[in-house]
């Protein structure tokens, strides 16, 4: 899919602030500094629509972004940081729930972790989540340029075992920086928008 017009829309805490229209969302997850932003970068080919913060933890709203002005990435705060307070972390894991469980136009939710390292706890408890409430998802393991092409699919053994991935779903490998895998990932979100 090319995108060829992109903005964000509204940065929502609760339900009666997301936008409304039913266009299809999906929602990317993963821990704080995984690359969310320079994924979304990457996939409308913009270089800083998404700000690539230097604080991990910065993202504490539901950042929709309007594509095409037919669907929306919805950017949800990163999980797993240890310098936000508890009581913060469990409110945005309330509002990341409530928004993933009741949300009717949400399509599907790509997780995104990180090739270079095994899933952490965060991430495999983000997917049993998923596969718990039946939300489709695409994981995204990202950062593929940092490893050398010959250890590629150790790593990817690695994050499929550990994540116990169910036949059926997808894991793809990116790269933001050489555009590995966007093509598949835009392959999945078209297919999820047909499907519905």
């Amino acid at each position: 899919m090319k995108i060829t017009k992109s903005e964000i829309v509204i940065s929502a805490v609760k339900p009666e602030q997301y936008p409304e229209g039913g266009l299809p969302e999906f929602a990317l997850a993963g821990r704080s500094n995984v690359g969310k932003s320079s994924f979304i970068n990457k996939m409308i080919n913009r270089k800083s629509l998404a700000r690539i913060s230097s604080k991990p933890g910065k993202t504490q709203t539901l950042n929709f972004y309007l594509l095409n002005e037919m669907l929306y990435f919805v950017d949800v705060p990163g999980y797993g940081y240890a310098k936000v307070s508890k009581t913060e972390r469990a409110a945005w894991g309330k509002m990341i729930e409530t928004y993933m469980t009741d949300r009717q136009p949400l399509k599907a939710v790509v997780l995104i972790v990180d090739l270079r390292h095994p899933p952490t706890k965060d991430d495999v408890m983000m997917y049993d989540f998923l596969k718990h409430f039946d939300i489709p998802c695409l994981i995204v393991a990202t950062k593929a340029d940092k490893i050398p092409k010959g250890k590629w699919q150790k790593h990817m053994s690695i994050t499929r075992r550990e994540m116990q991935v169910e036949d059926g779903d997808e894991l793809i490998m990116f790269s933001s920086e050489t555009g590995l895998g966007k093509e598949e990932a835009w392959r999945f979100i078209t297919k999820q928008m047909s499907d519905s």
